[in-house]
């Protein structure tokens, strides 16, 4: 029985060989190996989008063994090899060598077995091509490459995937400056919304001292609650609840400034109190309501803030019935322009983008004396995103 049963097993295991073997694969052979090219690109992109060290070296290195299809290939800064991917680990002290040689020249290099070998070390692995990484016209390391015959097309394929490697890392330089662009931003929009902010909701709350002092009391309670919240050093992200109590904190002083010429709504849905984002990316929006759209206006004012569930998104819209403002302005401001006094809208619609994509940022609908209205769509998950 035992025996009828490997048999079987046998059996089982030759027809479905014999179906692989008849079922026609999916593409040209062209369209097969671009494919796989692109797929093991995109693997070792994510990693290199992080900079050159030996952590995204000995990640991505891999990667780019399988696409140069070479028996070893290394990863060296201006001194030394980051990482090692293949066969003769022992020639790695040589190749650093030549890595120096390689980016001392600025160009691919190729060496024979007097360059690679050391005396007395017998190897077929006696050649290496070793390329540039070229990140802002500096070179900051070599894609290296060891086998037993250099030909012409692994040459060009070494170069070519060291300028990939390069506009990778130039990329990561990108994000970089982007992020601490983006960082020194928000600390100048938190001074931003201080002096302006601070100066007319203590004398809102001067004013009650003397006629209503528990008001008083509880208006510089939260202003205290506010400025900690806003002012705060930990964390890039924080969640739409915590975003939303700094607001009503903030309305609750505005209104006592404005009085009964104010008047606010806030409705939110409790499915997306959790949702995470960006830390202040509501409050100055709602600021800017006040600012720029109530201020500036004879009588009252309306001021609605609306989060709202729409399945996989949250949301949420800051709208008033202010003056409004021509949409060139706004477009500067969008833009970071320098003759904008808008608060922090270009930094809130970098900051958005930034982290989920250029399918998101801040939409703006207004025109003078039609009031504003800012939409913000957030996704209630996005990967790495975290609070």
């Amino acid at each position: 029985m035992i025996a009828s049963a490997i048999a079987a097993l046998v059996a089982a295991a030759f027809a479905v060989r014999w179906v692989v073997r008849l079922r026609r694969p999916l593409g040209s052979l062209t369209e097969r190996v671009t494919y796989e090219t692109l797929h093991t690109a995109s693997l070792a992109s994510p990693t290199l989008r992080t900079g050159l060290d030996r952590a995204s070296a000995e990640r991505s290195l891999r990667h780019l063994r399988t696409l140069l299809g070479a028996p070893a290939v290394a990863l060296t800064d201006n001194e030394q090899v980051l990482a090692w991917e293949g066969a003769a680990p022992e020639l790695a002290d040589r190749a650093a060598e030549l890595a120096r040689r390689t980016v001392a020249s600025g160009s691919t290099e190729v060496f024979g077995p007097t360059d690679v070998l050391t005396p007395g070390h017998d190897s077929l692995l006696g050649h290496a091509i070793a390329a540039p990484l070229i990140v802002d016209e500096v070179v900051i390391g070599s894609v290296l490459v060891v086998t037993d015959a250099p030909s012409a097309g692994l040459v060009r394929a070494t170069t070519e995937v060291a300028r990939w490697v390069s506009s990778q890392l130039e990329l990561a330089e990108l994000d970089k400056s982007r992020t601490a662009l983006m960082e020194a931003e928000l600390r100048a929009l938190r001074a931003q919304i201080s002096p302006h902010f601070v100066y007319n909701s203590l004398g809102a709350i001067a004013s009650f001292v003397r006629t209503d002092p528990e008001r008083a009391r509880e208006l510089l309670m939260e202003f205290a609650d506010f400025t900690r919240y806003s002012f705060r050093r930990h964390g890039d992200y924080t969640t739409l609840a915590e975003e939303l109590r700094s607001i009503e904190r903030y309305l609750v002083l505005e209104k006592a400034r404005f009085g009964d010429r104010l008047r606010v709504t806030v409705r939110v849905a409790p499915e997306v109190l959790s949702v995470t984002l960006p830390f202040l990316s509501i409050q100055p929006l709602v600021e800017n309501a006040i600012r720029h759209g109530l201020e500036k206006k004879a009588g009252d004012g309306t001021i609605v803030v609306l989060a709202e569930d729409t399945g996989n998104e949250c949301v949420v819209t800051i709208e008033d019935d202010g003056v409004g403002e021509e949409p060139d302005r706004v477009r500067q401001a969008l833009a970071g322009s320098a003759g904008s006094d808008s608060v922090g809208l270009g930094n809130v619609d970098q900051r958005l983008r930034a982290v989920y994509g250029d399918e998101y940022g801040i939409v703006i609908e207004t025109a003078p004396g039609a009031g504003t209205k800012v939409t913000v769509r957030l996704p209630k998950y996005a990967p790495g995103v975290e609070r």
